[in-house]
């Protein structure tokens, strides 16, 4: 099984400690954020765990830590796009502090399993199409050679970060102004070595080279484990998705970066949701209450077996 560590908060950022402290014990528990007293026990056991996608904008607390992970295959989703506190506003700065960070857990554990998430991609009267431009750019040249993917996506408007698109102007961009970043995009990855790939988009970038890919990505999961994984499209996500089965064990609602652009912080929940962070608590800012129905999940390999060698 694959674990998704997590797409609903930074866990490597901000509650590293409360995660390996649920790998020493073996397991951890997630609350159904539909069904509030239903609780699913997930095994954390190295024997069905296949991989750990990490998701995060800044792990440096982890990177001291990196050996605990030693019986686990895992990779990092690492976002870097160099917004400033307007956007990102419990970001550290990107070149002092977060390209330093990127390319040490590059160097720790090699390019292939740190992806560079250059998303989502927004405009305002500052954030401009030649501001992208610049930007990727002077990104890219510091990431050069620490990893060999980026993935992009283009800001959805979802309707829990209306007041913050309204508060900021966020601008919809004409069809040429995302052809053209496209197409920049696609030549300044090429031109330091790395391939682009799109993550839940709507529109096809196949003209630039930009290709729909997966963030819990198939082929680089069997690349990693050098097995074949029968894991199958995860049909809770986007029709738009490419990304495979996999269990998230995050909580909504906890995570400090605050950024404006996310859908799963609601400003005014974060205070009463995170107060219950309790690192030795199964659930991640939450406790077991007697009347939850808790409930063993079936976690099994998804490896076959070794990938014929080429």
């Amino acid at each position: 099984m694959i674990l998704s560590v997590s797409r609903r908060t930074d866990i490597p950022n901000h509650y590293s400690d409360w995660f390996f402290q649920r790998l020493e014990e073996g397991y951890v528990c997630v609350r159904n954020p539909i069904n509030a007293h239903q609780v699913s026990r997930i095994c954390l056991s190295p024997e069905v765990l296949d991989m750990i996608v990490f998701w995060t904008k800044n792990p440096a607390p982890m990177l001291e830590r990196l050996d605990e992970l030693e019986a686990y295959k895992y990779y990092f989703q690492f976002t870097l796009n160099g917004y400033g506190p307007d956007i990102e506003p419990g970001m550290p700065d990107a070149d002092t502090v977060r390209v330093p960070v990127f390319r040490k857990l590059s160097e720790k554990i090699g390019k292939k399993r740190v992806v560079w998430r250059y998303d989502p991609i927004l405009f305002t009267d500052t954030y401009t199409e030649a501001w992208h431009m610049e930007t990727f750019e002077h990104l890219a040249g510091q990431l050069c050679g620490y990893t060999d993917t980026v993935v992009i996506s283009f800001v959805d408007m979802y309707q829990k970060i209306q007041k913050a698109v309204r508060r900021l102007a966020f601008l919809r961009p004409e069809e040429a102004v995302i052809s053209r970043l496209a197409a920049f995009i696609s030549r300044t990855a090429g031109h330091y070595d790395m391939k682009v790939q799109t993550c839940g988009e709507d529109l096809s970038l196949e003209q630039y080279g930009i290709h729909a890919g997966a963030c819990i990505d198939k082929t680089r999961i069997e690349s990693i484990t050098d097995y074949q994984i029968r894991g199958k499209r995860d049909r809770y996500q986007r029709k738009t998705c490419g990304c495979i089965e996999s269990v998230e064990i995050g909580t909504y609602h906890t995570c400090p970066n605050h950024c404006v652009y996310c859908y799963a912080n609601d400003l005014k929940r974060y205070p009463l949701v995170s107060a219950k962070y309790d690192r030795t608590s199964p659930i991640l800012c939450g406790e077991l209450r007697e009347d939850d129905c808790v409930a063993e999940k079936k976690m099994e390999s998804q490896r076959r077996k070794r990938r014929r060698r080429e």
